[in-house]
C-alpha cells in the first residue's frame, strides 16, 4: 500500500486523503515499514506516510507527507517523496474555495524536482450521509526539473477533477477520483488519473484497503512511458 500510487504516479490524489466529516478537531493517520533482505544480493527498502489533517466549520487544513526507497547492490531502484498542503475554505453550502501547493520528486518517472501551486473553486454537488460528490477546477503553476536535464519546464494547467464517496455502512467506504490536468494553449499536452480505494474498517483504529490507480501522461519524460498502473491491497492505521 505505501508504495502504489505515490511511486507510480506524477499525481498526488489528495481527495482519498481527506475526512469527510461533521466534527471540527484534529484527525490523520501514518505508516511506515523498514525491510532488510538477502538473497545473495542485499535489498533496503524505507516508506513512510504521514497525514494531518484540521478542519471547523468553514476551514480545512490538509498537510501530507511520504517518502520511500528501494535500494540493492549499491543501486537505488525507487526513490520518491513528496510534500503536499492544501486548505479548503467553505463559502457556503455549495462552493468551496481550494489552494495547495506541493513539492515532490520521483526517480521511476526521472521527476528531479517538481513545484506545483494552484487555487480554484471546488463545488459540492452532493453531500448526504452515504454519498459526497464533488466537482473541481483549478488554475495550477507547475515548474520541474527532469532527470538528466539542465533546464526547468514551467506550465500552467488546468487541473480539473470529479470525486465520488459512497459510505454504504459503518464499515465500508468506496472513493473514487478522476483528474485532468492538459497544459493551457497546448491541449495535446495532458494528464488523466484515475485513482479508487475499497475500505473495510476492521475495528476503529484498523481499516483493510483495496487500491487501484491508472495514469496517462501524453508527454512524459524521455524514456518513460505514457501509462502506469497500480493495483495494491494495505493496512491503515488511523490516529
Amino acid at each position: 500500500m505505501l508504495m502504489n500510487s505515490a511511486v507510480f504516479g506524477q499525481i498526488v490524489n489528495m481527495e482519498r486523503q481527506r475526512y469527510h466529516k461533521d466534527t471540527t478537531g484534529w484527525s490523520g493517520t501514518a505508516n511506515g515499514d523498514i525491510s532488510l533482505t538477502n538473497y545473495g544480493q542485499k535489498i533496503f527498502s524505507v516508506n513512510a506516510t504521514a497525514h494531518i489533517q484540521y478542519q471547523d466549520k468553514r476551514n480545512l487544513y490538509l498537510l501530507l507527507g511520504s517518502y520511500g526507497f528501494l535500494k540493492g547492490d549499491q543501486q537505488a531502484f525507487i526513490d520518491y517523496g513528496f510534500l503536499h498542503f492544501r486548505y479548503n475554505y467553505k463559502v457556503n453550502k455549495v462552493l468551496r474555495w481550494e489552494a495547495f501547493t506541493q513539492l515532490q520528486q520521483n526517480a521511476i518517472t526521472k521527476i528531479g524536482s517538481r513545484f506545483l501551486l494552484g487555487a480554484g473553486p471546488r463545488f459540492k454537488i452532493s453531500g448526504t450521509k452515504k454519498l459526497h460528490l464533488y466537482a473541481a477546477s483549478l488554475l495550477m503553476f507547475e515548474t520541474e526539473r527532469q532527470t538528466g536535464m539542465a533546464k526547468h519546464i514551467n506550465d500552467c494547467r488546468n487541473s480539473s477533477y470529479i470525486s465520488l464517496t459512497l459510505l454504504p455502512n459503518d464499515q465500508t467506504q468506496l472513493i473514487t477520483t478522476t483528474y485532468y490536468q492538459p497544459v493551457f494553449f497546448d491541449f495535446n499536452d495532458y494528464r488523466w488519473l484515475n485513482q479508487t480505494t475499497f475500505k473495510v474498517n476492521a475495528s476503529k483504529k484498523i481499516a483493510l484497503t483495496l487500491n487501484w490507480s491508472y495514469q496517462y501522461d501524453s508527454e512524459p519524460a524521455l524514456g518513460v512511458r505514457k501509462d502506469t498502473y497500480n493495483l495494491s491491497t494495505g493496512v491503515e492505521v488511523n490516529l
